[in-house]
């Protein structure tokens, strides 16, 4: 997020956040969790758990590539006086394919933008799409410190608890830095809460987001989906030049529902036409006056 111009004025002073974890996982055990063990588990290596999360979340990604769903965000600024939203910028959007299978977005909702003291940005539309629903791969892992923490229970899932953080900054990159919550039987993340870095306080180029909660669903029986996503925090921008200090406070929603897989259909083109429904009639013929196939005696 940036400061829209109407309350950026002069300001030229450098942009930071105040971040902090969704209060509902900040406590040792908030409503839903029990207590969190950090003894080892019994049976299998630590390093053996992060290859497996690795290997099952890089089939995870693979198999939502396959599949259409609907994206639907809100973005709000909160007033401090009264508790209650402000401006918002909505967008329900479709995820499909085309006809030749290519992966594409339909906008279906999309009503006048009513930010007025920020701007969205396309940092903020790529969190969105890539780091709000997090994955960590096989292909991800090295680019990330992976902690072992223990042992929760969420709900009725047993789960393993780990704190991910990356390990360079690489420039023109962005990652995901704070716990994950993976299931102990399916190796798939169903719960993650912390904050993208590194935050861009660069002086005129300042764009920040707040820190996130994503939960994840499973679907089709098999895979977990990112299914919800919170994002509250307070942006600070300090006093300068004479200009009042700009706090704003933060809500963003993100929902991803209506999962279901595409399948592929396949056509016959001859000549430059669609046969696919096309039968020859003495194909037909030659059927029909087939006798039945012998049966064993």
């Amino acid at each position: 997020m940036k400061l829209s111009p109407k309350l950026l004025g002069g300001l030229s002073a450098a942009i930071f956040a105040v971040l902090s974890v969704s209060p509902a996982l900040a406590n040792d055990d908030p409503a839903g969790f029990g207590r969190l063990d950090p003894t080892p588990p019994a049976g299998v290596s630590i390093p053996d758990i992060i290859k497996k999360i690795g290997e099952r979340e890089s089939e995870f990604s693979r198999a939502r590539d396959n599949y259409i769903f609907r994206q639907t965000v809100k973005v709000n600024t909160i007033s401090e006086e009264t508790g209650k939203p402000d401006g918002e910028y909505l967008q329900v959007t479709d995820i499909v394919f085309d006809k030749s299978g290519k992966r594409e977005e339909h906008v279906v909702f999309a009503p006048q933008n009513t930010l007025e003291r920020v701007i969205m940005t396309p940092a903020d539309f790529e969190e969105i799409e890539h780091r709000l629903p997090f994955i960590l791969t096989t292909e991800d892992m090295p680019q990330y410190d992976i902690t072992y923490l223990g042992r929760q229970k969420v709900d009725d899932l047993d789960t393993y608890v780990f704190s991910a953080g990356p390990k360079t900054l690489e420039k023109g990159k962005h990652y995901f830095e704070g716990k994950v919550w993976v299931d102990q039987q399916d190796f798939q993340i169903v719960l993650v809460n912390g904050k993208t870095v590194p935050q861009d306080m660069r002086r005129g180029h300042e764009d920040l987001q707040p820190p996130f909660t994503t939960y994840y669903e499973q679907v089709d029986g098999k895979y977990w989906f990112p299914t919800y996503t919170k994002a509250e925090g307070i942006l600070h921008f300090p006093a300068a030049n004479g200009s009042l200090t700009q706090d704003v406070h933060m809500r963003n929603v993100v929902r991803y529902t209506d999962y279901k897989r595409f399948r592929a259909t396949s056509r016959i083109i001859y000549n430059g036409e669609d046969i696919t429904n096309n039968t020859a009639p003495e194909d037909d013929k030659n059927k029909t006056q087939q006798p039945p196939p012998a049966r064993p005696k």
